[in-house]
């Protein structure tokens, strides 16, 4: 095999592990709510981490946001698109940011979290919508997600803080 050759099996195989990360193991293909089908692939993700330290989840999170970068630039240059539906390893990375400071083992809070991350994510709030109109490339397709992410965080803190969490799993 040539050298160009080589380098044009390994330019595939860089897009297509890219498009997987992407689409989060082809969560992001679903016809009907590709994000809703990202996040949800996610708790179970976030359910397993429940175990771990805070700071060793908040370096998962960061890893995570980083592939994610990278996977949505790779991805949408490799589909010649800007910001694909089928790109769903922001929600991924949003998701896991809003359960960042609750109970991961609680499936009444991975639920809260759930609709509490998507409702922001597709309301947008500032700057939420500034960031993904602004930043460019795979920055900009992430980075509004975990900006829901964080105010997500802050509503679910919230929310565990004063007992609604609590409330909702003794019904």
């Amino acid at each position: 095999m040539s050298e160009n050759q080589q380098s044009v099996v390994l330019f595939r195989v860089v897009n297509t592990v890219a498009k997987a990360l992407a689409t989060a193991f082809g969560a992001g293909y679903s016809p009907v709510g590709p994000g809703t089908c990202g996040t949800a692939v996610t708790v179970p993700l976030a359910w397993a981490l429940a175990g771990i330290a805070l700071w060793q989840y908040a370096l998962v999170v960061v890893a995570v946001t980083g592939i994610a970068v990278w996977a949505a630039a790779r991805a949408d240059h490799a589909w010649g698109t800007h910001d694909s539906g089928r790109i769903v390893i922001d929600e991924v990375a949003g998701y896991l940011v809003t359960m960042m400071f609750v109970d991961r083992a609680s499936w009444v809070a991975l639920g809260v979290g759930f609709v509490v991350f998507r409702a922001l994510d597709i309301i947008k709030p500032p700057p939420v919508r500034w960031l993904d109109e602004n930043l460019p490339g795979g920055w900009g397709v992430v980075l509004d997600d975990v900006a829901a992410g964080v105010i997500g965080a802050g509503v679910m803190y919230a929310l565990a803080h004063f007992g609604a969490l609590a409330y909702l799993a003794g019904l």
